[in-house]
């Protein structure tokens, strides 16, 4: 049986180490090149018959470091096998081929291509798209994400000469670490490794290591290249470049206010410029209307009332509605289409997706695949090195959606004098109405979607706890499950719904938590530190229970935890005073810790000019936590007084305006 390995390399300037690991079992394979032993015989037959067998290699950035030094060694086999040194060899290639590629002004240029390589490779830092910057991860942040049982950096630097047992074994523990994590990873990416090799071998297009926009990008294109019969390489070179963007010459017709405030708002819009290639500040203007500030800007728009819980009873109802796949839908009710392109064959096709996806059943790998063709559009028509560029079909889409959106607000407003906008955001808004308005505000809706060609989508909601446009807990009203089996179902697989039973019959709510209310299913790449915080808000809000009860209940010592990271000249250190003596010792670049009654102060330094600054301001004292050890909750020492005071503060600022519900009072 064909077997596939999780891989990673550690190169100093004298020791070589690599780990291997299967992808379905705990077969394990290390190789070590050093003064203490010589395995470079080992490897190279190793890396061949993973060649000869078509094995695929697991890695974390492997396409710029590990799959790289593994080409160099097979295509360097003869030189390496007579070589009394090879480790040095390969340390020489590494910091004159790809570190100093890293480091070129020009861009990383690396000496072997994808194409060029012999193993193939699954690389789940590209996979993930952890080299985009608004998603920069290291390893090191993906295991603090993951609640990984050892967060640990290299312990040795490259330079350092291995003399003892003790060095390399230190090495060799480091290396198993980072392959045993990044196997977690790929256990994690399992349905998405297993849509690229379909898509891979579907369409012929090397999808292994694709982030989502490449997905994108890859499958528009040759979607594209058949409808326009042109060469994929020519559909790659264009671009429509703007030297401007005239506001009023792209906004749709049926774009009209009756109300002051949204006129202005219009012909602000009208009056400007748009320099696409220096944008920032060139569209902001904002309103205030009926207490509700609302902001314009390139990103969409965005207003919030004042925090506060906002209730449904029986005389009014929060509604919620949605724009279906606004932004594709824009593109394709408005035949827009990059400059470049045919207007016709890019939004038949673009239609195409959007209409195919709704046939697809949403467990079927491919409904996803055309939802991220569809979602990602957008962003690369504003990416200079996509072929979809044109800054002028970014402008339409997200200054028309505002516009447009704004325009069902303003209709909602005019028909129903008592609504009271809650939010406003991107694609959709949130208001109170009297419970006996519901039929007026379906009928606004139904008018909207006709002047728009567009679709709404609507929830109602019995509570929203706000505090502001991006961070927000929505409780949507009860439904009714057919039975008691799949409410028990639905609670075993959703926990935090709200469930209960009224007269014999299965209720449930869905919640949405948003910003720093989330919890759940929460991205690796996002910080998830302090989740108790949450966590008691949400049971605290949602469910009733006062915030003492839920610390006192939660025992688990990650929730509490926090994750921080230096980078350039920063470092972090840990100041303590242990028997009257003061120690520092410095710490890692990623650290896990959490506010403890008993601890030293952790403090970010800047190595060029000495700044400073505190991980926690005030008297408390931290903990590192980088590894998991087995004790009881009580043995750790948290503060939890520094974790009630935080929740209770954010309940504060919640609950500070009185917020009146009752809109006939």
């Amino acid at each position: 049986m064909k077997q596939h390995w999780v891989m990673d390399y550690e190169t100093l300037v004298d020791c070589f180490v690599g780990v291997f690991e299967a992808t379905n079992s705990d077969d394990r394979k290390i190789f070590i090149c050093s003064k203490q032993q010589n395995d470079i015989a080992g490897i190279i037959e190793f890396l061949k018959q993973n060649l000869e067998d078509r094995s695929f290699h697991f890695s974390f950035n492997g396409l710029a470091f590990d799959a790289q030094v593994s080409e160099f060694i097979l295509k360097n086999s003869s030189t390496l096998l007579n070589d009394s040194e090879p480790a040095t060899k390969i340390y020489e290639f590494v910091q004159n081929k790809l570190i100093s590629a890293e480091k070129s002004q020009f861009g990383p240029r690396l000496p072997y291509a994808n194409w060029e390589l012999s193993i193939p490779q699954v690389d789940l830092y590209k996979l993930n798209h952890w080299d985009n910057p608004a998603k920069s991860s290291s390893l090191k942040w993906i295991q603090c994400s993951m609640d990984w049982e050892n967060v640990q950096e290299m312990p040795l630097n490259h330079t350092t000469h291995i003399e003892t047992q003790e060095q390399l074994d230190m090495i060799v523990s480091y290396c198993i670490n980072d392959v045993r994590s990044t196997k977690k990873i790929l256990d994690l990416s399992r349905e998405q490794i297993n849509l690229r090799i379909a898509l891979t071998k579907e369409y012929g297009i090397d999808l292994y290591s694709a982030s989502e926009p490449r997905i994108s990008k890859e499958l528009f294109a040759y979607f594209l290249t058949n409808r326009l019969n042109i060469d994929k390489r020519d559909l790659k070179q264009l671009r429509t470049r703007r030297t401007q963007i005239v506001v009023k010459d792209i906004i749709l017709p049926y774009i009209h206010f009756k109300t002051p405030q949204l006129k202005k708002i219009l012909e602000e819009f009208k009056k400007i410029v748009i320099n696409p290639n220096e944008t920032k500040g060139s569209l902001k203007l904002s309103m205030k209307d009926r207490g509700v500030k609302t902001d314009f800007g390139l990103g969409g728009v965005h207003g919030a009332a004042d925090s506060g819980v906002y209730k449904s009873d029986k005389d009014i109802i929060i509604m919620s509605s949605d724009v279906t796949s606004f932004y594709p839908n824009l593109a394709i009710r408005n035949k827009w289409s990059p400059g470049h392109l045919d207007a016709q064959a890019f939004c038949e096709l673009y239609e195409w997706f959007f209409e195919e996806r709704k046939k697809i059943p949403k467990k079927d790998p491919k409904n996803y695949v055309y939802k991220i063709i569809l979602n990602s559009t957008y962003g690369l028509s504003n990416d200079e090195n996509s072929f979809l560029y044109d800054p002028e079909f970014t402008m339409r889409i997200t200054i028309n959606g505002q516009l447009s959106l704004m325009l069902l607000y303003e209709m909602i407003v005019e028909a129903i004098p008592d609504a009271k906008p809650l939010m406003q955001n991107t694609d959709g808004l949130e208001t109170i109405i009297p419970r006996d308005k519901i039929n007026t505000y379906m009928e606004v809706c139904s008018q909207w979607e006709q002047l728009t060609s567009l679709q709404l989508e609507h929830e109602t909601y019995q509570k929203l706890v706000l505090a502001d446009v991006n961070n927000y807990i929505a409780v949507t009203e009860f439904k009714e499950l057919p039975d008691k089996d799949s409410w028990l179902g639905l609670q075993k697989a959703v926990p935090y719904y709200v469930y209960k039973i009224s007269a014999g019959r299965f209720m449930y709510a869905a919640t949405k938590c948003k910003g720093r209310f989330e919890f759940t299913g929460l991205a690796l790449h996002k910080n998830k530190s302090n989740l108790v915080i949450p966590k008691a808000l949400f049971e605290y809000f949602v469910k009733g229970i006062p915030v003492e009860q839920y610390l006192m209940d939660n025992r688990n010592i990650l929730d509490y935890c926090m994750v921080t990271r230096s980078r350039g000249d920063w470092y972090f250190a840990e100041s303590c005073i242990v028997d009257g003596v003061f120690l520092q010792n410095k710490l890692q670049h990623v650290i896990r810790y959490y506010v403890s009654h008993k601890g030293c102060k952790i403090i970010k330094y800047n190595s060029i000019d000495g700044r400073e600054t505190k991980s926690e301001a005030g008297p408390y004292l931290q903990t590192v936590y980088n590894e998991i050890k087995d004790r009881t909750f009580e043995e750790y020492g948290v503060n939890t007084a520094y974790y009630l005071r935080a929740i209770e503060s954010e309940i504060d600022n919640i609950q500070k305006t009185h917020v009146q519900l009752n809109l006939f009072l």
